[in-house]
């Protein structure tokens, strides 16, 4: 994935990032990157039509009138130049952005047939409320907020496509979701000129246990919604709000949230995701209201197991969770790794980097004759379970 700087550039600058990137010889910009070491094409296949073009704080800022119209031209021209090429538009910045909905009827209105996806952007963080604490109620239910986004974003795309009488298809790209403490760590920009640090230590947010949980939680909602979502990125990845941390002339060590993130790459990439038929309780959150006090997905992998990802939110008790398996589904083995603190700020630091990991869930028992597997999951918990 690549992004084209639509805010304070335009046409022209992305169609020659284009072609130095993708074509493969024979133009002057081709030519350039040849001669700069690299003889054959990038291949970039995925681009982005700038980035968070709704946001004022975007140096190029506009309206989605006018967004929509130039990011029309610089689809119809980049596809000239390479047919191959899958092609995001800008979606709105967040969920609650002021202009959110009627943003992606106007762009999508004038770049539908020309562009594959619509990009969606989602942070979360539990909010301090008025008293000190945190509303972690609200929190641990973040996935509920990322369901509704996906589903609006969804209906904007196919009031749209209605609209035009298309027959073409515009698909989800969540191309940044994470845990963020947006605004908690005091603003190191840069100020006055020539005083740009080199390589800064920016937004190196440290994860809890309660992080780790709330994160796989929206991965199982992206993989639930894997029909509408056919692209989805991390942001980021190492160091800045990321999985893994590292010390400048020290060790790299994972935060709480690499094993989520880890573990169902492993599992569910290649796999298909199964529609899921879950029954669950409820709990009352001061954000979303009455929520689902389970989450879960099922994925069958190539190789034909079937791994299941369940998030129990409730902060007071355990839930016991049965999986009735697909009929004829030959069991043979099951295993759960889960991933759970008492103390729900527990984290991975320098001096403690292994405080935070998935242990295997001893509860798990399976009856191959009806098809069940069973597995208590603790308060605040992710768990994995791999049936073969």
């Amino acid at each position: 994935m690549e992004a084209v700087n639509l805010g304070t550039r335009g046409l022209e600058e992305a169609l020659d990032l284009l072609e130095y990137a993708n074509i493969p010889g024979g133009t002057k910009l081709s030519e350039e990157r040849r001669a700069n070491g690299a003889d054959q094409p990038f291949g970039i296949k995925m681009w982005c039509l700038g980035n968070e073009m709704d946001g004022p704080w975007q140096t190029g800022h506009k309206s989605a009138e006018d967004y929509g119209t130039l990011a029309a031209s610089v689809a119809a021209g980049m596809r000239a130049i390479d047919p191959n090429v899958e092609l995001v538009v800008c979606g709105s910045s967040s969920h609650v952005m002021d202009t959110f909905g009627k943003w992606e009827e106007t762009v999508l209105e004038k770049t539908f047939d020309n562009v594959n996806f619509v990009s969606c952007h989602a942070y979360y963080h539990p909010e301090l409320q008025p008293d000190g604490t945190r509303d972690m109620k609200s929190f641990l239910a973040s996935g509920v907020d990322m369901d509704g986004f996906i589903n609006d974003v969804a209906a904007a795309i196919d009031a749209t496509k209605a609209r035009l009488k298309s027959k073409h298809d515009v698909f989800i790209s969540f191309d940044e979701w994470n845990v963020w403490y947006l605004n908690e760590e005091p603003s190191k920009n840069p100020e006055g000129i020539g005083n740009w640090p080199v390589a800064p230590r920016l937004l190196e947010d440290v994860y809890s246990a309660a992080d780790a949980v709330v994160f796989g939680d929206l991965m199982i909602t992206l993989l639930k919604n894997a029909d509408r979502v056919h692209a989805a990125s991390l942001a980021q990845l190492v160091n800045v709000i990321a999985p893994i941390m590292t010390e400048p002339g020290g060790p790299a060590w994972r935060q709480t949230t690499f094993y989520p993130f880890s573990l169902t790459a492993k599992l569910a990439k290649g796999g298909t995701v199964l529609e899921p038929k879950l029954a669950s309780g409820t709990y009352e959150t001061d954000k979303y209201g009455e929520v689902p006090t389970i989450n879960s997905v099922a994925v069958r992998g190539e190789d034909g197991t079937i791994s299941v990802f369940v998030v129990n939110r409730s902060m007071e008790a355990a839930n016991d969770f049965a999986i009735k398996l697909p009929e004829g589904f030959a069991l043979s083995a099951v295993e759960a790794q889960t991933l759970h603190e008492d103390d729900l700020l527990a984290k991975n630091t320098l001096e403690d980097q292994n405080r935070v990991v998935l242990h295997p869930n001893t509860t798990i028992t399976s009856d191959a004759d009806t098809g069940t597997v069973r597995v208590t999951l603790p308060p605040v918990s992710w768990t994995a379970v791999h049936v073969k």
